[in-house]
């Protein structure tokens, strides 16, 4: 088993070998706690998700760290427009995200710090910095000077002398150089601060996770993830002063996860398309909106639209109704957590480990989920004795796939009662008078009264109910 990862910082995949064998430290940022999470946090959370469950499933022992900044100028400035105190505003947030992710079946972090919990780290490591004239004075602020750092611009590409001061840059005339960043900032009357050797205020947002993850990860970890907008200046900045303060490699693998785009076009709340989580799971199953974040690569940009989550709700129903035969045959357990009774599992499983091996692509290994379902059908299409074994082999294979993908937690056959159950109700349909009518139509089909078994199917077929006479007995559900 060789695991390949696409670096940021080299611009090529390289073989993962991690710090400590059998160990993978991962630290992936999380959402700044001002406002609802939209589906473009949902699909780094999900992405980051996905690889920490790979991982496990081949055999690591992972420490998976995502942290909330929850003291920042626009938690502070939502706060004043709420009339409220900023930890309400953060609290808030954090909640409704924990809401969401759980919605999605997101496995919790092992660790989810929080920077206001750090202050302590945060100063220590400015305090380091300063010692190393890496760091300087301004009033009651402190800047990191960029120049200090001879590789600052490695991650992202970028030479400091071809930069200009712009868009993601403060422009400050207390910095050495414009594109110094604040380690610490003085705070304003009525704002929240903490106590330092510099006066009273609160940290910047890039030092907050330098100080996290060297608190739980250790000076140097395996992977920093986080959204491509990310590179430059966040992650750029944290590497700077990491290595600045500590020296040696910060973090050996970062891994960047490309945007979602609405309907073609750049998601943003000016273009009034921002789409948030709660709003899009109002429409769609959980199940659908992971399989649509990682049906593309996680590190090219994805297309969020009407026609790309229905694809994805069809995608979803073969592998149930797929699974629901499968489990009718075999008469098996039902549930994601089934797949693992072959250690090494069949040849689909390993096809899919390969390509989750491989920079986790999960839209290949999403192709070979849907071959394996496409097989099984074929399978149980044919001679069900013959094929008994090689049926629960897929079965387990494909549980074992979306349980990397987070995806079918819930039993299909779960999944199908409560849907019939949920529109019967809607279409008033009596399912007990449904099984009777299709008892007798079976009864007329075996003494070949072939009228009559007719004249039952239209009769269904005005009640929307719609019957698939299959090898293990017919099927039925609510049509249209």
């Amino acid at each position: 088993m060789t695991i390949r990862i696409y670096n940021t910082l080299t611009r090529k995949k390289e073989v993962f070998e991690p710090v400590e064998p059998g160990r993978v430290g991962m630290y992936v940022c999380g959402p700044t706690v001002y406002d609802s999470c939209h589906i473009g946090h949902a699909r780094s959370v999900v992405v980051f998700d996905v690889i920490a469950r790979h991982f496990r499933e081949r055999g690591f022992e992972v420490t998976h760290t995502r942290n909330f900044t929850d003291i920042d100028d626009k938690i502070i400035n939502r706060a004043r427009e709420m009339g409220v105190d900023f930890a309400e505003v953060s609290n808030r947030y954090i909640d409704e995200f924990y809401r969401d992710m759980d919605a999605l079946n997101v496995i919790r972090a092992d660790f989810e710090p929080r920077a206001t919990e750090h202050i302590d780290s945060i100063i220590e490591i400015i305090d380091i910095l300063m010692g190393r004239n890496m760091a300087y004075r301004a009033g009651g602020d402190v800047f990191f000077h960029v120049e200090s750092f001879p590789e600052y611009g490695r991650l992202s590409g970028r030479r400091l002398e071809d930069m200009e001061a712009g868009a993601r840059v403060d422009v400050d005339a207390r910095k050495k150089s414009p594109f110094d960043f604040a380690l610490w900032k003085s705070s304003k009357p009525g704002e929240p601060s903490w106590e330092s050797p510099w006066g009273p205020g609160r940290p910047g947002w890039h030092i907050e996770c330098s100080a996290m993850s060297k608190k739980i990860l250790g000076k140097t970890f395996d992977i920093h993830g986080g959204g491509m907008d990310l590179v430059f200046p966040h992650h750029e900045n944290e590497k700077a002063q990491s290595e600045g303060a500590f020296g040696g490699t910060f973090a050996k693998y970062w891994v960047h996860n490309g945007f979602v785009n609405i309907n073609s076009e750049k998601m943003s709340k000016s273009l009034g398309n921002f789409t948030v989580i709660r709003d899009v799971l109002e429409t769609w199953h959980p199940d659908c909106v992971r399989l649509f974040l990682l049906s593309n690569h996680y590190r090219s940009p994805i297309d969020f639209s009407e026609k790309a989550m229905e694809e994805a709700a069809a995608g979803l129903d073969k592998i149930r109704r797929s699974l629901f035969r499968a489990e009718k045959q075999a008469a098996a357990p039902s549930g994601a957590g089934a797949g693992k009774g072959e250690k090494d599992g069949g040849r689909p499983w390993m096809d899919f480990a390969e390509a989750m091996d491989d920079d986790f692509n999960t839209a290949r290994g999403i192709g070979v989920l849907f071959n394996t379902v496409r097989d099984m059908n074929r399978e149980m299409d044919g001679a069900a004795g013959r094929m008994r074994g090689a049926v629960a082999s897929k079965r387990n294979d494909i549980l074992r796939m979306c349980g990397v993908l987070g995806i079918l937690a819930d039993p299909p056959a779960q999944y199908f009662a409560d849907m019939k159950a949920r529109v019967l109700k809607e279409k008033a349909v009596d399912s007990a008078r449904v099984e009777e009518m299709i008892r007798a139509r079976s009864l007329a089909r075996k003494e070949k009264n072939w009228k009559e078994a007719d004249r039952i199917r239209d009769e269904l077929e005005k009640m929307g109910v719609a019957i698939e006479d299959r090898p293990d007995g017919t099927a039925w559900e609510i049509s249209g």
